[in-house]
């Protein structure tokens, strides 16, 4: 799999620390809009596109986790990216999960949101790929982007509290998808689970999750959380699926605490 597109911002200098960001299916970097001007201060911001995604969107496939993990590698190759904090959503911290306990000295710690488990099944989640694979391709991606959104419970907040949590902005980073993921069997599919690699794995770990956050994703987190030595668990008051953009003033709070520990 080649090397990711990014976006690098630097205005921390060149010997801030990095801080290796990553979105999740259908979002881009722009995702993490309000994290740029709080944590881009002290950090130099490596905002990466998975493939079929933003900058990234000419990547061919597949486009499973395992891809996305090596995708991420190059990208961080080719920025010169080392010794890392990683900061990534839904599948993108599944990515770099998989990516961190298979080489440990990448990152130094990691902020994982609603990560799912890299070869673990998630029926709530597959069963809403499906049918929006299917509908995009009987009636076309423009219909399918219409039920990702109204029908993925990870957007129940925003779709509940349009104005608090910015629904319209994120709708239109949905919009700009070009959707050759959702046809992607592989998306979430089977890779051998790292659970020997997770136990053994000895960096700093937040997992966030949102109070009315999906049983498979909060399954998930419990799962990844128990076989982590060092790991810390927070709960985003309202938040739902993606409390980072829902919740921004909150969640940048959490992770700032987190990294003064580090």
């Amino acid at each position: 799999m080649p090397a990711a597109a990014f976006e690098i911002i630097d205005t921390a200098g060149p010997k801030a620390p990095w801080l290796v960001i990553v979105h999740g299916v259908s979002q881009n970097r722009r995702a993490f809009s309000a994290q740029i001007p709080v944590f881009g201060a002290t950090h130099r911001l490596m905002l990466i596109d998975l493939p079929g995604h933003g900058l990234s969107s000419a990547m061919p496939g597949p486009y499973g986790v395992a891809e996305y993990a090596e995708s991420i590698a190059g990208a961080m190759r080719d920025a010169g990216a080392g010794d890392a904090v990683f900061w990534g959503t839904h599948l993108g911290a599944a990515a770099g999960l998989l990516l961190a306990v298979h080489d440990p000295d990448r990152f130094s710690a990691l902020v994982l949101e609603g990560p799912v488990f890299p070869g673990r099944s998630m029926p709530g989640v597959s069963d809403v790929l499906a049918r929006v694979a299917d509908t995009a391709r009987n009636e076309g991606m423009a219909a399918a982007r219409k039920r990702w959104w109204e029908e993925g419970g990870w957007f129940a907040v925003m779709r509940d509290r349009p104005e608090e949590c910015r629904a319209a902005a994120q709708r239109q980073i949905i919009e700009e998808f070009e959707g050759a993921p959702w046809l992607d069997a592989g998306l979430i599919g089977p890779i051998t689970p790292p659970d020997d690699d997770l136990r053994q794995f000895r960096k700093p770990v937040l997992i966030m999750n949102g109070a009315y956050d999906l049983p498979d994703f909060l399954q998930a987190a419990d799962e990844i959380s128990a076989l982590l030595p060092d790991c810390r668990r927070m709960t985003i008051k309202d938040g739902g699926g993606f409390p980072f953009w829902e919740f921004p003033g909150a969640v940048n709070a959490e992770v700032w605490a987190f990294l003064a520990t580090l």
